[in-house]
């Protein structure tokens, strides 16, 4: 009873290894790499598999999920012989798991060194300031040259990128003072470009302050112009309507003598202002004969009303050529005619 009992137990074992050797499940984003007496068989992609016992072996289990890969830090060199450190990411993913299992003994390992090796070669072809500003070129490059290498793995490298670039603390320094000058340069240049506007705004704004005031000067001046020469016409049309009044009158009886009175006192109120005026005074050498004086500033007077009537065409109290002329025997034979007293004063007569 014993040795029965033994024996269904070991059967029960063999028979659970036999299970577990012919059943496999593989996992989702998963492959299995399957050897039957050493040399390779197929793929197992997820899902439910059997297998031959002791036959068929599963070598190889690859994950095809997307996989980072930390590239450890290093020195470069760049073009211009400064020394950096940079460290990156890798991202890659299993395309083919034959090839990754077959194609090389660590893809994983190898993937990294290789990218380390490209890395190198594309920053020694760059100068240290470039390596700040082409860092997409530079994972672009390291991109393409392990996509060409890994393709017989296997391997798809999908990404790549530069974590960290380390200079050495004397380039920093020198960078930052000269990053330092740079701004200061344009700040002085900023400052000068702003004052050179500024006196460029303040000479536009003192032409257009100039052109106004000019304008306004030149307005001004027109306005003052209109305003001398309305007041000019406004008097020659008041002296015309006084001239054109006093034609009128002398017409009318007693009109002459009228003219001759206010001659007369004109006269004498200007002398008089004259000799009060003025310290020296030159007297007329007829001063005693008053009338001969007021008889020759009104002949004048005297003849207007006659050579209007004589040319009705002339303007009023402008004689032609002709009438002055023929008037000129009259005037010398009027300064002997006979006068009239008028006032205590002795006028010609009419």
């Amino acid at each position: 009873m014993p040795t029965s009992l033994i024996i269904l137990a070991v059967l029960a074992v063999l028979l659970v290894i036999v299970l577990i050797k012919t059943a496999v499940v593989v996992p989702n984003q998963q492959a299995f790499v399957v050897e039957r007496l050493g040399k390779f068989r197929t793929v197992l992609y997820a899902g439910f598999h059997l297998l031959i016992p002791f036959l068929d072996l599963v070598a190889y289990r690859r994950s095809l999920k997307e996989q980072v890969l930390d590239v450890p830090k290093q020195t470069c060199i760049t073009r211009d012989n400064v020394s950096v450190d940079i460290d990156g990411v890798l991202y890659l993913q299993v395309v083919n798991p034959e090839k990754s299992a077959y194609g090389i003994s660590d893809f994983l390992t190898g993937s990294v060194q290789l990218a380390q090796t490209a890395l190198r070669s594309a920053i020694g072809k760059l100068e240290l300031d470039r390596t700040f500003e082409e860092r997409h070129t530079i994972n672009q490059e390291v991109i393409a040259a392990l996509d060409a290498a890994t393709t017989p793995w296997g391997i798809k490298v999908l990404r790549y990128e530069i974590r960290d670039i380390a200079p050495p603390a004397s380039v920093m320094q020198a960078m930052e003072k000269q990053m330092r000058a740079e701004r200061e340069k344009r700040a002085v240049i900023a400052q000068s470009e702003g004052e050179m506007q500024s006196q460029i705004n303040r000479a536009e704004g003192a032409k257009a302050a100039a052109i106004a005031e000019s304008e306004g000067r030149m307005q001004a001046l027109m306005n003052q112009a209109r305003g001398e020469a309305s007041l000019i016409e406004t008097v020659a049309r008041a002296t015309s309507e006084g001239i054109r009044l006093v034609a009128g009158q002398m017409q009318a009886p007693g009109g002459v003598q009228a003219a001759n009175l206010r001659v007369a006192e004109s006269w004498i109120q200007q002398f008089g202002a004259v000799a009060k005026e003025s310290t020296t005074l030159i007297i007329p050498q007829d001063l005693a004969d008053l009338s001969g004086i007021v008889a020759g500033l009104t002949r004048v007077i005297r003849q207007a009303p006659a050579e209007s009537a004589a040319d009705p065409s002339a303007p009023s109290g402008e004689p032609s050529a002709a009438q002055a002329a023929s008037a000129s025997p009259a005037r010398s034979a009027g300064r002997n005619a006979a006068s009239t007293s008028v006032g205590g004063f002795t006028f010609p007569s009419d």
